[in-house]
């Protein structure tokens, strides 16, 4: 049994306010009956997610919290008292996270990044916001083209520094992205390339030729509905191709290269029209 995961354990026992699921070695662990279906018989397997009620009992839901163990998310905080902060991560209990692991005294109703772990000493579910003594800490082992799950940490002069499958540090650079990052939700992004120092450099397209290739339809579809005729060339402010295609110039030159060889578009001075 995985604590603050999710667990698919088998009925041991029914009674009055729910059923008991055997945890192993022993241990039951209460699922109350309103996350049962009318159904249910002893020597089913559920799927849960097991965590700590106030009283530090072992408890089951069927809820799904906004991130489980070992994960980070962007939480808001619903309350503030002596001993800590609790940010609402999407069960009944909230997620305290103590004043010993803030980066800043947190505030209610305000919303911070913090990873989820099982405190050694308590065996208790709470946050941290120093999320930096979680990440970068293994060899990230990846190649060229791997997707990876991504959450936003923090903007630099060149670009978005990201963390990586809640383990790496990575980068999109400004022109990779076409548009605007979501700073509160996980997102998905592919490798570029590995450096020396566990850094990974992200791109939010998969492959080159499967982005050209269904850029390249965009544009077609563009000049069509366009007359015919499209006044955006390859000598066109990069921002208006951005804009107009959400994509970088680069790829918007390769995209009309690949049109002209397949001799479906003229390349003019000053416009694209279709062959």
């Amino acid at each position: 049994m995985k604590l603050g995961n999710y667990n698919t354990l088998k009925i041991n026992r029914k009674v009055d306010f729910g059923v008991y699921l055997d945890a192993g070695d022993g241990v039951e662990i209460l699922l109350p009956g309103k996350y049962l279906s009318d159904n249910v018989r002893v020597g089913d397997e559920v799927d849960v997610f097991v965590y700590k009620d106030s009283e530090d009992r072992l408890i089951a839901t069927t809820e799904h919290p906004f991130a489980v163990v070992g994960e980070m998310a962007y939480l808001t905080v619903s309350q503030v008292n002596e001993i800590g902060a609790f940010l609402d991560w999407g069960l009944q209990k909230e997620l305290l996270v103590p004043y010993s692991e803030q980066r800043q005294k947190m505030r209610k109703g305000k919303t911070y990044l913090v990873y989820i772990y099982v405190d050694d000493t308590t065996q208790r579910i709470v946050g941290t916001a120093k999320i930096e003594k979680y990440v970068g800490n293994l060899l990230p082992k990846y190649h060229r083209g791997d997707k990876v799950d991504c959450i936003f940490y923090k903007q630099t002069e060149i670009g978005y520094r990201v963390i990586v499958d809640n383990a790496h540090y990575g980068m999109l650079y400004y022109d990779e992205v076409h548009g605007e990052i979501d700073e509160e939700n996980h997102f998905a992004a592919f490798v570029k390339g590995v450096r020396e120092d566990g850094k990974i450099d992200l791109t939010l397209s998969d492959k080159v030729e499967n982005r050209v290739s269904a850029l390249a339809e965009r544009i077609m579809k563009f000049i069509s509905i366009n007359g015919g005729v499209m006044t955006i060339t390859d000598k066109t402010n990069p921002d208006i191709i951005a804009s107009t295609f959400s994509c970088s110039k680069k790829d918007f030159k390769k995209a009309i290269g690949a049109l002209y060889k397949q001799k479906k578009i003229v390349i003019g001075d000053d416009k694209i029209t279709i062959a």
